[in-house]
Formats: structure tokens, C-alpha cells, sequence
């Protein structure tokens, strides 16, 4: 089982994230208007999900900021932020924010989800609440970047995470090349220089 830490004190999870290159379990959580959302919902696109405690702590909502400034560079992506807390919570923070290009997503309904994918927190004081990762799904559906934050009061990697998630987008793959054959207007819809379809 992997472990991680909460302001310097050792913490055992429920088990590990999946493996790059594996299928991504599936899931069903809660969204804010307590409707369900799963894994499936997002068949070929790219899921990044967005792990953490609570959205009512400082670093957490950094994170719920930060994708969801960043998830509107990438035309075929979704950000799921998942964590324990009630769909209510996700609802006020988010809508007294303004965040409306990232999924909020409960585990209240799904106790599972943090076995699965290996973290739910299983000592310490936050003890039953999810761990902070990220894990980065393909269309096909399986696991292409993965990080557990070593400690748990520190943000993710955000540019590691956003650079799994260009490798998979084809706005990204059109624009972020420096090449002229690779460059085009991001306000032109047409193909790319070398035929590839534009966003």
C-alpha cells in the first residue's frame, strides 16, 4: 500500500494508484446537483482527475482554481475534481467562485472510488478522506500520467499533469509546436499545415 504524509506525519492509503498504461477502473460519483457521473460518460475524451481531501481547505481549492483556468486550453479534456465531501460543498464553493469548466464529483455515494484507485486515507486525522493525486485518463481509457503529492498540504504538479494532458489533444498537438508546418491561427478552424484536423 502506498503511503504519503500530512504536514510531515507518515500516512497509509488503501492501496496504490493504477499503473501507466493499465484501464482506469470505472467509477460512479455524485456531482453537485446530485446527479451521477462516471468514467464511461467521457469515453474518448481525456480525464484528468483532480484528487484531494476537501474542497474547504486552502490547497484544495488552489487545485479546483487552477485546472479549472487551465482546462480551457484543451478542446477535448474534462477535469474531474473528486473528493469526500458532501455534493452541497462542491455547489457552494465552486458557484461563489465562478468555476464552471471543471466537474465536481462526490465519493459520499461511493466509498469504493478511493480503493480502487488507491486513495483513500486509511490513519491519521484525515482518516477516510481521499489523499491528493492526480491521475490522467486517455479516450480509450486508460492511465497515462499518475502522481500521489508526497504530502498532502502541497499542490500537484500542475505542469507535469497539463503536459500528460497535451500529449492527448489535438489543440494542443496543432498549436504547441514551434514548427511552421505545425502552426496555425488559433481562430482559424481549419486543418493543420500537415493535414491534421484543427480544433
Amino acid at each position: 500500500m502506498a503511503k504519503t504524509a500530512f504536514k510531515g506525519t507518515p500516512v497509509t492509503l488503501a492501496g496504490d494508484l493504477p499503473q501507466v498504461g493499465s484501464l482506469a477502473p470505472d467509477f460512479t460519483l455524485t456531482k453537485s446537483d446530485l446527479s451521477n457521473v462516471s468514467l464511461s460518460d467521457y469515453a474518448g475524451k481525456t480525464v484528468v482527475l483532480n484528487i484531494f481531501p476537501s474542497i474547504d481547505t486552502p490547497v484544495c481549492a488552489m487545485s479546483v482554481r487552477k485546472f479549472n483556468t487551465e482546462i480551457g486550453n484543451y478542446e477535448n479534456a474534462v477535469v474531474l475534481c473528486v473528493s469526500a465531501d458532501l455534493p452541497f460543498a462542491h455547489a457552494r464553493f465552486c458557484g461563489a467562485e465562478g468555476l464552471d469548466h471543471v466537474v465536481s464529483a462526490s465519493t459520499f455515494r461511493s466509498p469504493g472510488f478511493g480503493d480502487a484507485y488507491g486513495t483513500r486515507i486509511g490513519d491519521g486525522p484525515l482518516a477516510g478522506l481521499m489523499a491528493r493525486a492526480v491521475v490522467v485518463i486517455d479516450g480509450a481509457g486508460k492511465v497515462t500520467y499518475t502522481q500521489l503529492v508526497e504530502e498532502i498540504s502541497q499542490e500537484p504538479d500542475y505542469d507535469k499533469a497539463l503536459a500528460a494532458l497535451a500529449d492527448k489533444d489535438p489543440l494542443q498537438a496543432c498549436t504547441a509546436s514551434p514548427t511552421a508546418e505545425h502552426s496555425r491561427g488559433l481562430a482559424d478552424d481549419g486543418p493543420c499545415d500537415d493535414g491534421r484536423a484543427g480544433g
